[in-house]
């Protein structure tokens, strides 16, 4: 029997052990088999890491990009209102503003002023006098006067003090303006006093006599003064000059004003008009404590009420 013959035989016959071609054979296709599972296994787990070292570098990236935010924020603070300080932190005592010889020729004989009552008076102040000149037999003269005094402090939110007079003295302006009662109204711009002035003139008719009512309302930078004067013939005396009133009520407001500038440190000239920057009294002054510039506002002097009903 040939070899080929045998080894068909072998192969028929299960109980032949495989030659050793068909052994060889089926060692490769086992190696071939394991290199592909091996493979598939690896697989996975490459793809699982790629997908891990993904997601580990997005979070650091949002960490990054929260931490660069929050340190923006820090060091980008929103900035601080501020507001141009007020040129004058003080006022001067009420009833020394003016002088001996300017009392004795608009009140002759009036002696000391009448302080207003006022917890705040580095902010507002007023003092008032009124005299009466004894005629005998041809009646007598009456004259009143006030001078108050009003300041305004700079505030971040309504705004700088000198804008704040401005308003307010626009509002005492237009008050004087509405007096009950007022007859032969005017107004007139007056120069020289302070940074902006006006002179409301009218008459007061009353059982007494006719009274010559003149008030001068003055803003030096953030404060108001406001003069009022009138004067009457009584018991048969003649009525003053309406003329010779405003003439004296406007220097009393020069004076007034100037009074105020060297309270605060300033050079002022006879018109009351600055002619330095407030110096170190005014600085020194701002640390008296003042009243806000909304209490100020809404305080009306009371001696100017009192001269319009005289």
């Amino acid at each position: 029997m040939s070899e080929g013959t045998m080894q068909r035989r072998a192969e028929r016959d299960p109980g032949v052990p495989p030659t050793p071609s068909r052994r060889w054979g089926g060692d490769r296709r086992a190696r071939r088999l394991a290199r592909l599972l091996a493979g598939a296994a690896v697989l996975p787990l490459t793809l699982a890491a790629a997908g891990c070292s993904s997601g580990s570098g997005s979070g650091s990236g949002d960490a990054e990009g929260k931490g660069a935010a929050s340190a923006s924020a820090t060091q980008s603070p929103s900035p601080t209102p501020t507001v141009r300080e007020a040129e004058y932190a003080q006022l001067p005592e009420p009833c020394s503003v003016l002088s001996k010889k300017t009392l004795g020729d608009l009140v002759p004989k009036a002696g000391s002023g009448k302080e207003g009552a006022s917890g705040e008076t580095a902010t507002r102040a007023t003092c008032s006098w009124d005299s009466l000149s004894d005629n005998g037999v041809k009646g007598s003269q009456f004259r009143w006067l006030s001078v108050s005094m009003l300041r305004f402090d700079s505030d971040v939110t309504r705004g700088e003090g000198d804008k704040l007079a401005g308003d307010y003295y626009r509002k005492q302006v237009t008050d004087a303006q509405a007096a009950d009662g007022a007859k032969d109204l005017k107004t007139e711009q007056a120069e020289d006093t302070g940074d902006e002035a006006t002179v409301v003139r009218y008459e007061l008719k009353k059982k007494e006599g006719t009274f010559k009512q003149q008030t001068v309302v003055t803003r030096t930078e953030n404060v108001v003064v406001t003069v009022d004067y009138n004067g009457a013939g009584l018991a048969g005396d003649k009525t003053p000059s309406a003329d010779d009133l405003a003439k004296a009520a406007l220097k009393a407001a020069q004076e007034a004003v100037a009074s105020v500038q060297k309270a605060n440190g300033a050079a002022a000239d006879g018109d009351g008009d600055a002619k330095g920057g407030s110096g170190d009294g005014g600085k020194d002054g701002a640390d008296g404590g003042s009243a806000s510039p909304s209490q100020s506002g809404a305080a009306s002097p009371s001696a100017s009420a009192t001269a319009r009903e005289s």
